[in-house]
């Protein structure tokens, strides 16, 4: 077992990114520094973001641009987005070997494209700090006392710290240890815990003549969201079809406000294909291939158009014979089949759980956090970043940024207070 001094200026509860990046700058304070981490492995959960490429932000370095993708909560974090927002993180990896790659909506990823390059980089940021790393600590509780915080280690004498970080996460992708034992340290500590719920999952569908698509991707659709029949929402975006629903950047994003209609509607999505154009071009489309192709199956001429395994699919729920020769399609069946394809309906049934979530949305209520230092305002000396907040935020970035934020101007301030308080 690693021995452990008794007391540090900072500990750091959570190994992931978030504190992982507080260590590093806590440090660079000049102040002791532990962190405690569950897992033997530091940034489980940040190896499998992204597909295991690594979202690391969006390129929008403008901080008012960046907020606004936060709604309502965006107004928190002005004050830590101009300490640390997208530049300073993008500058902080490119000092630390990584440099990113822009793909589609502004998303960043490691030029490599793999997440490990971004676990390593703060790994070895840690190595060159003199952050004092303890892997396989199961923390217990964390106690205010005279001295400041007691951290209570499961197999270790607990720890004294005059400054405290909470970075454990929320409670998405438990299997990567975020089990939201957090949650439970803060509430026992006086704070306000807004019940948790999943902010980015994918959907479930009660169709089953989707789930042949399994592994499909449909791209430059556009999702419409309806409600008791009512158009509710729109968005362009790709859809990937699971063995049970859809899932995809999009879908993700549209996740949180179906989750919210579901408790009183019935929901569907809408998928329309051709979103430039109007059912008369689509129309218009059909026919000019059709004839092109006129002796040719109905099924074999589609896929010019759409995915072979959607155009077989798509075929059948029109009640099209997909052996049917494309001069044999009725006029009637091509109008039908074009207006399908402008609103291809996907009845949802549910969401899935915490194990498929890209994020949580719950936690610490934000009135109860100085966001200029990340300091909780109910017990001094405790900080409280990233998924532990009480944030909603789409895919694309948005949440490892929220994590490189609040741990750089976590650690900075908890390292700072911790050494003039000595």
């Amino acid at each position: 077992m690693q021995r452990l001094q008794n007391k540090y200026d900072v500990v750091v509860v959570g190994g992931g990114p978030a504190g992982m990046m507080a260590a590093v700058a806590a440090a660079d304070t000049g102040a002791t520094v532990l962190l405690l981490e569950k897992n033997n492995v530091l940034g489980k959960k940040l190896l499998i973001s992204g597909g295991g490429r690594c979202n690391v932000t969006n390129n929008k370095p403008v901080v008012r641009d960046m907020l606004g993708q936060y709604k309502a909560e965006g107004k928190y974090l002005f004050s830590t987005f101009m300490q640390h927002g997208v530049q300073e993180t993008l500058d902080w990896f490119l000092d630390h070997d990584v440099s990113t790659v822009e793909e589609n909506e502004g998303r960043l990823f490691p030029a490599t494209k793999q997440a490990e390059t971004v676990q390593q980089a703060l790994v070895q940021a840690l190595a060159n700090s003199t952050v004092t790393v303890a892997s396989e600590q199961m923390v217990t509780a964390v106690i205010q006392n005279d001295q400041g915080l007691q951290v209570v280690c499961k197999n270790h004498e607990p720890v004294q710290a005059t400054t405290c970080i909470m970075a454990t996460g929320g409670t998405t992708r438990p299997e990567t240890g975020s089990t939201g034992e957090g949650m439970r340290f803060l509430g026992a500590l006086g704070h306000t815990i807004i019940e948790n719920s999943f902010a980015l999952v994918p959907l479930t569908l009660s169709s089953t003549w989707t789930m042949e698509l399994s592994g499909l991707t449909l791209t430059d659709c556009k999702l419409t969201l309806w409600a008791n029949g009512k158009n509710h929402s729109s968005q362009l975006g790709k859809v990937l079809f699971t063995h049970v629903g859809i899932t995809g950047p999009t879908v993700l994003n549209m996740s949180k406000t179906v989750g919210d209609l579901l408790e009183y509607a019935d929901v569907v999505i809408t998928l329309d294909l051709f979103p430039g154009k109007d059912p008369a071009a689509v129309d218009h489309i059909l026919r000019t291939t059709f004839a092109t192709d006129s002796n040719k199956k109905v099924r074999n001429a589609l896929t010019q158009i759409v995915p072979a395994a959607f155009a077989k699919a798509v075929l059948r729920e029109c009640g099209i014979d997909d052996e049917t020769k494309c001069h044999s399609v009725t006029r009637v069946e091509r109008i039908a089949l074009g207006q399908y394809l402008k609103a291809v309906p996907l009845p949802v049934s549910g969401l899935l759980g915490r194990d498929k979530a890209v994020v949580s949305a719950g936690g610490v209520a934000l009135d109860e956090i100085d966001f200029k230092t990340m300091q909780s305002k109910v017990v001094p000396g405790l900080y409280v970043v990233g998924d532990l907040l009480n944030i909603n935020r789409p895919s694309g970035g948005y949440s490892l940024q929220l994590c490189w934020s609040t741990g750089a101007v976590a650690g900075k301030w908890a390292g700072t207070t911790a050494i003039t308080t000595k």
